[in-house]
């Protein structure tokens, strides 16, 4: 049992976030170089161990805030499953090792990471507690897992990959923070400072909008004639049927199901956009390879 609030409190099943870092490589076509495929996975893994001590530093900061959600409460720190000297010792572990592995691979993406954990803190100390700034801070994570895996694989970043990254990831906040301002109306609790700066109206405007763009966006790099000569087919655009259902389903559970709590937990339990993510791949691989 207390392995599993270990794996509970390091939110190992977050770790699916940080396959970001593989998209460089598939996008670069080097997937299927082992040695780069390699160094790529040990980067995945000491900017999941480094991430991790960041998770903790935040349970920790957001204890009173958890203690008053109905979720939140059963966190291995909040449950008091976990002491706060143990969590810190396994935070300060997670972190030196993370920091450690990188360094092995990459100078480069080390200094991301250093990067990626000094804004972090920020973001567990002051910033998520400011409305917009937090969302903000959550996209750019996602976009430097993407500079991580550029610079470990030594390939450059498409400015479509860049742009479509931070979109999503801010499709996603939007949709946590609006699980969040549906929690504080049904309870009236306060599950985080910035639920004063968001509203329903506005969350489901902005999820609307933010998707509305990152489907034009998607169709305007699967049509676009430097896309089309790089990878040799023009039928790419057809994955967008993928895409546009995909984004679809995720409104539904977040507006119609009330359901957006964790992003993480969805995509791993939603057999709907399961499939999608599946065929999205299956057929872009397909073109692309």
């Amino acid at each position: 049992m207390r392995l599993l609030n270990i794996v509970r409190l390091v939110r190992v099943s977050h770790y699916v976030k940080n396959v970001f870092i593989f998209l460089p490589l598939f996008f670069a076509l080097k997937i299927l170089e082992i040695e780069i495929l390699l160094d790529t996975f040990i980067a995945f893994i000491a900017f999941s161990l480094s991430a991790s001590s960041i998770y903790i530093l935040n349970d920790y900061l957001d204890l009173k805030y958890d203690l008053k959600h109905p979720v939140k409460r059963r966190r291995p720190l909040a449950s008091g499953a976990i002491s706060k000297r143990c969590a810190a010792f396994i935070a300060t572990l997670f972190l030196l090792s993370g920091f450690s592995l990188m360094l092995y691979i990459s100078l480069e993406a080390t200094k991301i990471l250093l990067l990626y954990i000094f804004l972090n803190i920020l973001y567990s100390v002051y910033l998520k507690h400011q409305a917009l700034t937090d969302i903000t801070v959550v996209a750019i994570g996602f976009v430097l897992r993407l500079f991580i895996g550029s610079s470990v694989a030594d390939v450059d970043l498409s400015m479509w990959i860049v742009i479509m990254t931070f979109l999503l990831a801010l499709f996603l906040a939007l949709a946590k923070r609006r699980d969040d301002v549906v929690l504080y109306e049904q309870t009236k609790e306060k599950v985080r400072k910035t639920i004063g700066g968001y509203n329903l109206q506005f969350l489901d405007m902005a999820m609307t909008s933010v998707a509305s763009v990152i489907i034009v966006s998607y169709i305007m790099y699967t049509t676009s004639a430097e896309v089309i000569q790089r990878i040799g087919s023009e039928y790419l655009y057809l994955t967008v049927l993928f895409v546009i259902l995909g984004i679809m389903r995720y409104l539904i559970i977040t507006i119609v199901e009330d359901d957006s709590g964790s992003p993480t937990k969805i995509v791993l339990k939603d057999r709907f956009l399961q499939l999608m993510v599946l065929l999205w791949l299956a057929s872009f691989s397909w073109l692309l390879y």
